[in-house]
């Protein structure tokens, strides 16, 4: 592996305080791996569990389908909006001491989510939550990269996407068992003991380093354009349908447009912008960019009212309802990087149109999911169908976002990947229950969801199409040891890999 780290750092730049790299094998180099897999394991797991438990969230609080839209775009919003400042601020001020940040505050929102009283406090602390995210997300592999030597980087990489996907594997069944067992809450308040572990190891074990100094300042101006954009954005579609165009979602609306359309032009005059807009000068990496935004809407929307529709309207528990999707996640971590190899030998373009098409046949089976439908000749069938889609489309995209840029930008583009998976499943949540005229009350979604599925679908197959026009007929993917580690695991919240941005 080349000595140039992910986040785009040279060697000096992104090693440790003391200018050394240590062997995976020596006990730092193995504390420094398990609290990047704690730390992550934890944002992966509360991804992964909190879907499952939004039907008993809003038994317990109230507000229907609006508060259980905030709960789980709460977080993605400030995830998204301040992922790339993340990664930015660790090579800046310190990956340790940035990573350690993050687990605090993901920490302490962790405890508010599970304490909160009411829907608003709740969504409140989710959005402190995403916060904590964005710092701590960026930084886990950020800390490999930095502290490992890289003749043993590929190993601790490895080890850490095999370790964390397990972590993502196993939270729709550990979200659907603590729901039943105990309550919603403890789906939040699992972090505690996890954080405590990871906070303990980081502190004690890790070695601070950052990125070479600059005389550059900090995006401010394009953090607050993008955040307010997406913010003002979100809160018009999801409050809209319930309140209408009051003061406050005109207000909103006009916020986000200035936000989004000033955010561009911020970027262009930044002397080190936090999306940097020439990198979409490559058709390759804006056609794969394009095609993980309709990929990752159809996901994101999708399993956000399939768990609803499987709690609400056919009655399942939480746990039946998360092990009724573990299928689709057994799938992504067996098939990925098998996909991920077979596309490095004949090219991705193949496989990145026949896997988002095969997803949305997924989809398209899935909106026979509805009352009295049979798990075994219903409901498998078109998880394992969706599954298999996904497993084809996810290893091909992020390798093929990887290769399209330059070595030095490798850490730009995954960030930028990753917001845009992220904010794809952000805006379908809030966009895609209304456009289909699913059912408010928090009972039965109606004949909303089959609408719902089928849009799911055609967005879906969109991005297979884009993928076919735009990346490059039988061009292997140029290898690289982060390729294919992003995986999403079976919700858009857990797409957590190789997230920093390149160091300036």
């Amino acid at each position: 592996m080349s000595s140039t780290a992910p986040g785009g750092s040279s060697g000096s730049s992104g090693a440790t305080t003391d200018g050394h790299r240590v062997s995976l094998a020596s006990p730092t180099g193995r504390w420094v791996l398990t609290a990047a897999i704690l730390g992550s394991g934890m944002a992966l797991l509360d991804g992964t569990v909190v879907t499952i438990a939004l039907p008993a969230i809003g038994r317990s609080l109230g507000g229907g389908l609006l508060v259980q839209q905030w709960v789980l775009d709460g977080y993605l919003l400030t995830l998204s909006a301040l992922l790339l400042l993340g990664g930015v601020l660790g090579d800046r001020y310190g990956r340790r001491r940035v990573f350690t940040l993050g687990l605090v505050v993901f920490t302490l929102a962790s405890l508010a989510c599970g304490l909160a009283p009411t829907g608003p406090v709740l969504v409140a602390a989710r959005l402190a939550q995403g916060v904590g995210g964005a710092l701590l997300v960026p930084g886990s592999l950020s800390l490999i990269d930095a502290s490992i030597h890289p003749d043993d980087r590929g190993r601790a990489v490895g080890a850490w996407a095999g370790l964390t996907g397990v972590a993502a594997a196993v939270g729709p069944f550990v979200g659907g068992w603590l729901v039943v067992a105990a309550s919603w809450r403890w789906v939040f308040l699992i972090n505690l003991p996890i954080a405590v572990v990871a906070l303990a190891l980081t502190v004690r074990h890790v070695p601070e380093s950052r990125g070479a100094p600059t005389s550059h300042r900090l995006d401010v101006l394009g953090t607050v354009c993008v955040t307010a954009g997406l913010a003002g954005l979100t809160f018009t579609l999801i409050e809209v349908p319930a309140r209408g165009w009051v003061p406050a979602t005109v207000v909103a609306l006009t916020l986000g447009v200035a936000g989004l359309v000033g955010f561009p032009l911020v970027e262009r005059r930044s002397p080190d912008p936090l999306l940097p807009l020439d990198i979409f000068g490559s058709r390759q990496f804006t056609g794969a960019n394009l095609t993980t935004l309709a990929v990752y809407a159809a996901l994101g929307g999708a399993l956000f009212l399939l768990a609803l529709q499987l709690q609400q309207s056919l009655g399942y528990s939480a746990l039946a309802a998360g092990v009724a999707n573990l299928p689709l996640t057994v799938l992504m971590l067996l098939l990925s990087p098998r996909i991920g190899d077979l596309a490095q030998r004949i090219g991705p373009r193949l496989p990145m149109t026949i896997g988002p098409l095969a997803a949305a046949a997924g989809l398209a089976l899935m909106a026979r999911i509805v009352p009295g439908a049979s798990y075994w000749t219903v409901v498998l069938p078109s998880v394992v169908v969706f599954g298999l889609g996904l497993s084809i489309t996810v290893a091909p995209l992020t390798s093929t976002v990887l290769a399209s840029v330059s070595e030095a930008r490798v850490g730009t583009a995954s960030g930028v990947n990753n917001a845009v998976a992220r904010t794809a499943g952000l805006l379908a949540v809030a966009i895609l229950p209304p456009a289909a005229g699913v059912s408010m009350g928090g009972g039965p979604l109606g004949p909303g969801y089959v609408r719902a599925m089928v849009i799911a679908a055609v967005v879906c197959a969109a991005g297979g199409l884009i993928a076919w026009a735009t990346v490059r007929r039988g061009t292997p993917v140029e290898h690289h040891p982060l390729a294919g580690l992003q995986q999403c695991c079976g919700d858009p919240a857990t797409r957590c890999a190789n997230e920093e941005r390149a160091a300036r």
